[in-house]
């Protein structure tokens, strides 16, 4: 099979390696399309942390079973799945008390130690894949796995009815993140980028306010306010505008050794909540249930998508956020433009 391979810090490869077979518990799926993501960046630049090479990368996968071990028994050779690309030890005090997603040996297909979904094929455990509706996108279904990582987002939020959300980056993941808010009780969903095209599809998705400047809001103070950005200036600038008894999430991935000021004594004043959310956990099942029930529009969201040969230049692209999401869809002979931007 052809494939792309992470072969150290900023070295990228397209080779072709020995098609996988499943084990006992295995199946092996072809791969119909993975979502690029932050992530893979941080992987390709070596900034994730327990990051190993050589690595294919890819964790937002969708695809076709083609080969099913023996000991398989509830999927099937021509099933359409997802995969939840987390791998877990289930033997540390996190997994045994139902915080997988800080298993302190977590490793993750395409991010650490285990090969991702930019290949022709890909050998996952059978417990890790979700069977999908005959019929579905698979195109549209790669971005289940971000949708599972916004469940998990607001599995740490309060879900307040009547709740005003004011959320930085309008990329992937504050797409998903904006309309799963009005499902959790926002009586108002706002969202900043710097790229007017973006905000286009934040209005596309049914976000009713769009700024370039948070300033631009008639709103100061916001209960909840989500960076999905990881960039300290906006994480900066997001802090003070939580109102008093409100939450701020850290969902954008920074870089490790990024630092951001705000001030302890306002909250400590306003006794403003600080969250952290990593990767998922129990809940990619109800992703696909969300994903399936039409919970979001995904054919604003996708905008690109590149053959296996142009890993290097949707790269290039998403580092410079021109796009929305980009995908990889190993069968295409050439790369395509979905949207006009």
């Amino acid at each position: 099979m052809r494939a792309v391979v992470f072969e150290g810090k900023g070295k990228l490869t397209v080779t072709n390696l020995p098609d996988p077979t499943p084990g006992e518990k295995d199946v092996v799926l072809k791969v119909a399309a993975v979502g690029m993501c932050g992530t893979d960046i941080h992987v390709y630049d070596g900034e994730f942390e327990g990051g190993v090479f050589p690595i294919i990368p890819g964790h937002e996968i969708s695809g076709e079973i083609v080969a099913v071990g023996s000991a398989v028994k509830n999927l099937k050779v021509g099933d359409l799945v997802t995969v939840n690309p987390t791998l877990t030890c289930e033997e540390c005090e996190f997994c045994l008390t139902g915080r997988s997603n800080l298993c302190r040996n977590w490793q993750g297909m395409g991010v650490v130690a285990n090969d991702g979904a930019s290949a022709e094929f890909l050998r996952a455990p059978a417990r890790n894949c979700h069977k999908l509706q005959p019929g579905t996108n698979l195109n549209h279904a790669a971005l289940i796995e971000p949708l599972a990582c916004a469940v998990r987002g607001f599995d740490v939020l309060p879900r307040e009815m009547g709740s005003h959300y004011l959320i930085y980056g309008a990329g992937t993941m504050g797409l998903l993140m904006a309309q799963l808010a009005r499902r959790a009780g926002a009586v108002s969903i706002s969202i900043v980028d710097t790229n007017e095209k973006r905000l286009q599809a934040a209005r596309e998705v049914g976000v009713e306010h769009t700024f370039t400047n948070a300033n631009e809001s008639n709103r100061n103070l916001f209960e909840v306010v989500i960076d999905c950005t990881g960039v300290v200036a906006a994480i900066e600038d997001g802090l003070p505008r939580v109102k008093p008894g409100g939450t701020f999430q850290h969902f954008g991935v920074a870089p490790v050794d990024a630092r951001a000021k705000y001030s302890p004594f306002r909250i400590y004043r306003d006794e403003v909540n600080i969250v952290g959310t990593m990767a998922t956990v129990s809940c990619f099942g109800r992703a696909v249930d969300l994903f399936e029930a039409g919970a979001i529009n995904p054919e604003p969201m996708i905008s690109h998508f590149y053959s296996l040969d142009d890993y290097a230049e949707a790269m290039d692209m998403f580092r410079k956020g021109t796009g929305r999401k980009l995908q990889i869809r190993p069968s295409a002979l050439q790369s395509g433009t979905l949207i006009s931007l």
